[in-house]
């Protein structure tokens, strides 16, 4: 048979990999392909170097994960063009298709090509309304704003407890939840064991009173109530024919917080605590680059103080990054960086990015993820923590700062700034906080990959030491307040 191009083009990389070295060398290749939109070419590559004998176990499972994060980027850029404007044509009226294609020109939405063909985000529609948000009155289903008063009552209701009674933990509540993982049936082999972890409430100052009451099966191991990934871990066999349900039923108890912060009492952290200390150190998506020192001096102006410089950061991502749904962490390189560069990102990229600059200037800040569970604003979320002494942890959302600033149309200027300033120093009882850092290994440990290596929100399975992604499962969170409970 006739050796196609593509053929020769796969020989060629194959024979320079063999020439330079192997594993690495094949990243980078694959890598290239892949920013060229040859995605295809860039698997085999890829499974070349993989089938070889002598790559360690190291390489084999960097070589094996950059495969599966080439499908990983297919499921976020599933839509044609046909399919975007099908879909902008039941949300947006008086959509015309000259308007559209203006749109495409002007580069509104997430596009890559992947092996010849133009592909758009999942989030192309709703994110086309954030990023441009003049368009929201053309919205043929409406934004549900009406949490946004309740929430400024809310923030309002606890800053005034914390100030009369002087404590920041205040207003207890107690809330009922049920988490469901369901696995679509034929997701794997029927009788097959599936591992399943579920994120449960971590201990805090302000969350306690963890009570497992019932789960679909018995949960094998409970994470230790201070992990940094706080996870109930259960195993039942594939059902046949039918879905695999994971359920657990829990209990817990969650305080407002408010942090009243005198910047003039605010000393610098000495460096002393080494659990701290690893705060303001680089890492996976915390990098220091001249860009981002560029940026951190951009924003500070010289100021030195800790809680000052935070705000500042604070209200500069508040001011100048929109919101946007986000593409799989997994096939991110370093998140904080997209966010700073693109000037958009959702919940977690925002705090990555607040994380980055308050690191860069010596303010430990620290990741805190799990879900907002306010009503009618239900969704897994992400902010952080800085520690400011002499106070301690302070809880920061980068996120509503954007959305106080720039998304809040049902409340005025005033309780737009009032809702922004509560939430640098304060949250509301309506949270689940599962997770105390970024880039944690649940227990036990996954086998196979993470469908999200960075976060852990909706849940983790695997059967047969392969993972299962997160297109072959749904999740639901129901959430409760126990009424009559203080």
């Amino acid at each position: 048979m006739k050796p196609t191009r593509f053929t020769w083009v796969l020989l060629a990389a194959v024979v320079c990999l063999a020439a330079r070295g192997f594993a690495e060398d094949a990243l980078d290749a694959a890598g290239r392909l892949e920013a060229a939109g040859k995605f295809s070419q860039a698997g085999m590559v890829l499974k070349v170097q993989l089938a070889r004998a002598d790559a360690n176990a190291d390489e084999q499972k960097k070589l094996a994960f950059a495969v599966d994060r080439l499908q990983r980027i297919r499921l976020d850029y599933p839509l044609t063009r046909e399919a975007l404007l099908a879909k902008l044509e039941k949300s947006v009226s008086g959509l015309t298709t000259n308007e559209f294609e203006q749109w495409i020109e002007e580069k509104r939405f997430d596009v890559r090509m992947i092996d010849g063909q133009e592909r758009f985000m999942v989030s192309s529609v709703p994110n086309l309304f954030w990023r441009y948000p003049e368009l929201n009155p053309r919205r043929l289903l409406p934004r549900d704003e009406t949490f946004e008063i309740p929430l400024w009552q809310t923030g309002h209701d606890i800053r005034e407890a914390a100030q009369t009674e002087r404590k920041p933990f205040v207003l207890p509540k107690d809330f009922d939840v049920t988490m469901t993982v369901k696995l679509d049936a034929g997701a794997v082999k029927p009788g097959a064991t599936v591992r399943a972890w579920l994120p449960v409430p971590r201990r805090y100052d302000y969350q306690d009173g963890v009570e497992m009451l019932s789960s679909s099966s018995p949960v094998i191991e409970l994470a230790p109530e201070t992990s940094a990934i706080r996870s109930a871990y259960l195993e039942q066999s594939a059902a046949s024919n039918a879905p695999t349900i994971f359920e657990i039923h829990y209990r817990y108890a969650a305080r407002g917080v408010w942090f009243d912060v005198d910047p003039d009492k605010v000393v610098p952290f000495d460096g002393k605590d080494a659990g701290v200390a690893t705060f303001t150190n680089e890492a996976k998506h915390v990098v220091f680059t001249p860009a981002m020192r560029e940026l951190s001096e951009k924003i500070l102006g010289g100021e030195k103080n800790s809680a000052r410089a935070a705000k500042k950061i604070y209200e500069w991502i508040g001011a100048n990054i929109q919101y946007s749904f986000a593409t799989e962490y997994s096939t991110i390189p370093n998140i904080s960086e997209y966010c700073r560069s693109h000037h958009y990102g959702d919940c977690g990229e925002e705090a990555l990015l607040f994380i980055t600059l308050c690191r860069l200037n010596g303010i430990p800040a620290r990741w805190q993820t799990g879900w907002d569970t306010f009503p009618g604003a239900e969704d897994i979320h992400d902010w952080t923590e800085i520690y400011l002494a002499p106070y301690g942890w302070v809880p920061v959302d980068p996120c509503m700062s954007i959305l106080a600033t720039q998304y809040m149309p049902k409340l005025a200027p005033a309780q737009q700034r009032d809702v922004r300033d509560f939430f640098f120093g304060g949250r509301t009882q309506w949270r689940m906080a599962a997770n105390a850092d970024h880039e944690q290994e649940l227990s036990p440990p996954k086998r196979g990959f993470r469908s999200d290596d960075v976060d852990f929100q909706r849940g983790e399975l695997e059967a047969n030491g392969t993972n299962i992604y997160f297109n072959h499962y749904h999740y639901a969170f129901v959430v409760k307040e126990l009424a009559g409970k203080k």
